[in-house]
């Protein structure tokens, strides 16, 4: 299945702004109704490509990426406030569920992410119940660190969730050229010598 990563595109817009008013659309992660009009502005910011943040658009198709099936994101953050990991994120169209996008784009991303930016740690969180993003996190790569209790306020209450985690040093998935550059890469993320 070819699954590539790209910028967003003023078209890709409109998804962004769905996914902040249909409720359900986003799975579990709904948090009620937000400024559809956000979105517009944040493409005409910086085309969701800032220092500290970003977005790219997960699209399908036989070599030309000419289906939109989502978008990933990812976000700095620091522990000690001097030391920086992403965050990445992913949020598939419910008709591209299951079928493999998800953990191959989590893993292009983090290559990706590797690639370019001079950070040791990527880490993801997902909520308990949320077997499947479990699976997919596992097969890109990433590791259970543990759970993070009461982390998020979602349908009246708070909730635990999951942490996963990978380092720039543990093992990267089989991807072939899967490198959103499209440098082809070995296990370690590193450009391939071949």
């Amino acid at each position: 299945m070819d699954v590539l990563l790209g910028p967003v595109r003023e078209d890709d817009v409109a998804l962004f702004q769905r996914f902040l008013v249909e409720p359900g659309l986003i799975g579990l992660d709904w948090n009620g109704f937000r400024d559809a009009q956000a979105p517009v502005r944040r493409f005409a910011a910086d085309g969701f490509l800032g220092e500290d943040d970003g977005r790219l658009m997960v699209r399908t198709g036989a070599a030309t990426g000419s289906e939109t099936a989502g978008l990933v994101s990812w976000r700095s953050g620091s522990f000690d406030g001097r030391t920086k990991y992403w965050e990445i994120g992913i949020a598939l169209l419910p008709e591209y569920r299951g079928r493999g996008i998800g953990w191959r784009a989590q893993a292009m991303l983090t290559a990706y992410l590797f690639e370019h930016r001079p950070v040791q740690r990527i880490q993801a969180a997902t909520h308990p119940e949320n077997m499947a993003e479990q699976k997919s996190l596992e097969k890109a790569g990433f590791q259970l660190e543990g759970i993070i209790r009461g982390c998020e306020f979602r349908a009246g209450r708070l909730r635990d969730g999951y942490l996963y985690s990978r380092l720039r040093d543990d093992p990267a998935p089989d991807l072939g050229n899967g490198s959103v550059t499209g440098r082809a890469t070995d296990t370690t993320g590193e450009p391939s010598a071949h």
